[in-house]
């Protein structure tokens, strides 16, 4: 192996250990408990007036559309209308005309039978709050009390149910010759549409602007804050995609009417915007084609983040209605499931999911585990047979580099031959082995380009790994039943045999009880390295004899999807280098190194 791929090994094995020793030494501060989210105050603009017509939408983002201000209520305490679908369950508050509280059926918290399912959206007085609400911003000769605030009761049939087959109609007149209507639809996925309408019988002209928000009061309880997941708004405007994390919107420009601080952004076509988790999103999404202003905002007085889209003013006659439709996105990051949605118009959609900087990669990557998924049926061997496919990919270029290897280790000899007769001169070593390698037309660099080309592949997968929600609980065989989780096997518990759990990731523990997949993982980049006899230089020859086995520790706190990954790709490229190796004439004697590696070189050959 030629002294630049040994540099690049020791320089990568020396990067792993300075982020493991980061992590170890400085690891992220825990989230601090959140206070209970605040009695808010009934919505009113800043200054005691209505927005004037032309501009309703800055106001939405300064006050007047203020969703987030309502009052605390439980979901037993207030009427509501029930959310049935065969994905999710939960209601709608009839106060406010709010879609505050949304369960996803199909996902629990964790792997326990008796788990809770998973819970997305929660009432204004529950612990990290986050719920959806529409209505209008009043524009010239309406105030507050003319439009539907987040405290109105809205009106609904007796025993109306939300449910794919039966959409509900909300209904609320004002007493002022107004009369608000809003029918709220759902799919069988995640899915809400929701119409507004108004009816103008004033007698005179009226305008206003309708919005949809979504809130959150406080921090998510389960906030990650890991950098290689994006958590916060999410947003599309006319093709150009945003990602802002929750703390960079406390740095959002301040208005001085409210003390609140907000970006505003206008589409003039196609976008939405909303909150992304790691597994979970909610997102308003106006109609294809509509102009509006994407609106992030965060109240510091209230600890409330909050997403808008505002929609432009519309001016009524007396007489005139007018409708207009949104839909909302609330339930699971499923790859096929925002695809779908994508190709029925959403631009861009399937870009809420943080596919990161390799996207290029990650993408294809994803789109290719995910059919390999469908058709095996297991996720585990999914990433086997994806690392195959992977190999066979970029196989022209490790053959070139095998090649190469071998070659090299055909011209040791002559190699030697010259550092002899050279002695201390390096300059004339150097010179003399690149006219060798010209001679014999071997390039000594190409042993880095299995390197160079796994790095950005193995970065992907590890972004696809942990970013996808396919992978989240997804079984590969016996104890192994979340590839998306560290192994879950340690000599603390026998390797599952015992029925407990390994020491927790970030315990001191956790370094002493290794799983069994880190362990197969440190034994074949062990053997990896006998197909070459140790370096002559004792300090190189330590280095690579310590790095499988802390690389076998280090990675031993990912999640075990890619320790299979690494485990496949060193077994294929044991097994590829030692074929073309043979085939170029050069024999590796993997079990001479082997026995040489343990044997204790005299003192007189030290010196």
């Amino acid at each position: 192996m030629d002294d630049q791929n040994k540099n690049l090994l020791l320089a990568t094995a020396l990067s792993f250990l300075v982020i493991l020793g980061w992590y170890f030494f400085f690891p992220p501060p825990e989230e601090a408990p959140q206070p209970e989210a605040q009695v808010a105050e009934t919505i009113a603009a800043p200054d005691g007036t209505s927005a004037p017509a032309a501009a309703p939408a800055a106001g939405a983002a300064t006050g007047e559309v203020d969703a987030a201000a309502t009052e605390t209520q439980t979901v037993a305490d207030t009427p509501r209308v029930e959310i049935n679908t065969p994905r999710v369950e939960g209601s709608i508050s009839l106060t406010g005309g709010r879609i505050d509280d949304l369960k996803l059926k199909d996902y629990r918290e964790t792997l326990d039978d008796d788990s809770p399912i998973v819970t997305l959206l929660s009432p204004a007085g529950d612990a990290n709050a986050y719920y959806a609400l529409y209505g209008w911003a009043p524009g010239t000769g309406l105030g507050i009390e003319d439009v539907p605030t987040a405290n109105t009761e809205w009106q609904a049939e007796d025993g109306a149910t939300l449910t794919p087959e039966t959409p509900v109609t909300l209904t609320w007149d004002n007493g002022n010759g107004l009369t608000f209507t809003r029918e709220i639809a759902i799919d069988a996925d995640y899915m809400f549409s929701i119409t507004q309408s108004v009816t103008n019988q004033t007698g005179g002209s009226v305008a206003l602007a309708p919005y949809g928000t979504l809130a959150r009061h406080g921090l998510p309880a389960n906030l990650e804050n890991f950098f290689i997941l994006h958590e916060g708004v999410v947003a599309m405007a006319d093709g150009e995609l945003a990602e802002i994390d929750y703390d960079d919107m406390a740095d959002f420009d301040p208005d001085p009417r409210d003390g609140s601080r907000a970006q505003v952004t206008p589409v003039t076509e196609n976008g939405w915007i909303g909150f992304t988790g790691h597994y979970w999103m909610s997102t308003l999404i106006p109609g294809p084609g509509d102009a509006f202003r994407s609106i992030a905002k965060y109240d510091e007085r209230r600890d409330i983040y909050q997403t808008d889209v505002v929609l432009p003013t519309v001016t009524l006659a007396a007489g005139e209605s007018t409708a207009a439709s949104t839909q909302l996105f609330a339930g699971a990051k499923e790859w096929a499931t925002i695809r779908e949605y994508e190709r029925g118009g959403i631009d861009g959609f399937l870009d809420s999911i943080d596919w990161g900087w390799f996207f290029f990669f990650t993408k294809p990557i994803f789109a290719v585990l995910h059919w390999l998924n469908a058709a095996i049926g297991n996720m585990g061997v999914a990433i086997i047979a994806l690392t195959f496919l992977l190999k066979i990919l970029v196989f022209p270029l490790a053959y070139k580099s095998y090649a190469s290897m071998a070659r090299m280790k055909e011209l040791q000899p002559e190699m030697e031959k010259l550092r002899e007769r050279a002695g201390d001169d390096r300059q004339k070593v150097q010179k003399e082995m690149m006219e060798l390698y010209k001679r014999e037309k071997v390039n000594p660099a190409a042993g880095c380009l299995p390197i160079l080309i796994q790095i950005p592949i193995f970065f992907s997968l590890y972004k696809v790994i942990f970013v996808t929600l396919e992978l989240r609980h997804s079984a590969f065989f016996g104890v192994f039943r979340d590839l998306s989780a560290p192994d879950p096997t340690s000599l603390y518990n026998l390797f599952g045999l015992l029925p407990w759990g390994a020491p927790p990731v970030d315990s001191i523990l956790a370094l002493v009880f290794i799983g069994v997949l880190p362990i197969l993982l440190g034994v074949s980049m062990w053997l990896q390295q006998k197909l070459n006899p140790a370096p002559t230089d004792e300090t190189q020859a330590m280095i690579f004899a310590w790095m499988p086995w802390v690389f076998m520790f280090m990675l031993g706190g990912f999640a075990s999807g890619l320790v299979v990954y690494w485990i496949t790709n060193n077994v294929i490229t044991f097994t590829q280098q030692y074929l073309i190796m043979r085939k170029h004439g050069y024999s590796p004697d993997v079990f001479g190194n082997i026995k040489s590696s343990f044997k204790k070189k005299p003192k007189a050959e030290k010196e």
